[in-house]
């Protein structure tokens, strides 16, 4: 490695053209202009100034080496510059959610960044141990989970709630609720499909549906792409358990029956991040959307 300042001292000598100017701008004696220009040479391998008369040419390695060292003033000019930069709307977040939240929060970060061309976006759906994963190695820096980790790695802030809804097919409509109809109609499954449907017979106040055995309940199809689950319930084929914001961006909603229960069911939503990491303050823009938006 060649030292950096060998560099700038090499630099400077071209441009003054003078060892006694270079020594008095730099701060040096002249003999210590002259030690770090041998000790640049000696690390190159080539001679990059021809000595006559207490005069100098620059050789053509020379050259080379002091555009080199041109760029690496430019170089570190710019990143100082950057260094200081610090925009609210310009960079890139990286970001992860549920799958059900980003159909919400996409289309606001896409408006966001319309009004905000130079803030770009990296969003991510996932389950809640996936973006603690995410988070914790640096893959992205800010997720949205419906449960607080336990974990003091994680910085955590309550943004709001989304209830979780019972949803059957139509049909279904004017029929009683009861273990049996659950049992009928059959599970559309997915990966949060137990957790979901767990929370919502324990807190919906219908407690003749406590009862619930999932293993008495058939699984009439299985899908792990939230924007089919209910495709499934519209065709009638079973019954699932899903935050509110997926209901909403359905387009069948008319072929649905959501359950309106004695008590709503919903699901926290808080921000995480890691919590001795310092982020860059375009996330408290994003902070902000995600407050409006719950």
């Amino acid at each position: 490695m060649i030292n950096p300042q060998w560099l700038i001292t090499f630099k400077t000598l071209v441009e003054t053209g003078h060892f006694t100017q270079t020594a008095d701008q730099l701060h040096m004696t002249q003999p210590g202009v002259s030690q770090h220009i041998k000790k640049l040479e000696h690390a190159c391998g080539y001679e990059l100034i021809t000595r006559y008369n207490k005069q100098f040419e620059i050789t053509e390695q020379g050259q080379r080496v002091y555009q080199f060292a041109e760029q690496q003033t430019r170089q570190y000019q710019t990143l100082m510059s950057d260094l200081q930069t610090d925009s609210p709307y310009e960079g890139t977040c990286k970001l992860a959610c549920s799958g059900s939240f980003a159909l919400s929060l996409y289309p606001q970060l896409l408006r966001l960044q319309q009004h905000y061309p130079k803030l770009h976006f990296h969003l991510e759906a996932a389950p809640n141990h996936k973006i603690l994963d995410n988070i914790e190695n640096n893959a992205i820096d800010m997720g949205i989970v419906t449960q607080q980790p336990l974990s003091d790695l994680f910085k955590t802030t309550i943004i709001g709630q989304e209830p979780l809804c019972l949803v059957l097919p139509l049909q279904f409509k004017d029929q009683d609720l009861t273990n049996e109809l659950l049992i009928t109609c059959g599970l559309i499954d997915h990966p949060d499909a137990h957790y979901y449907l767990s929370k919502y017979i324990q807190n919906c106040g219908l407690d003749h549906l406590a009862t619930v055995k999932f293993e008495r309940l058939p699984i009439t199809s299985y899908i792990n792409q939230l924007n089919q689950i209910l495709v499934a319930v519209a065709e009638g084929i079973g019954f699932t358990v899903l935050p509110q914001s997926a209901i909403n961006h359905f387009v069948d909603q008319h072929k649905l029956y959501v359950v309106s229960p004695p008590k709503l069911v919903t699901e926290q939503l808080f921000i995480i991040q890691k919590q001795h990491r310092q982020l860059p303050i375009r996330y408290q823009t994003v902070a902000s959307l995600l407050a409006s938006l719950c």
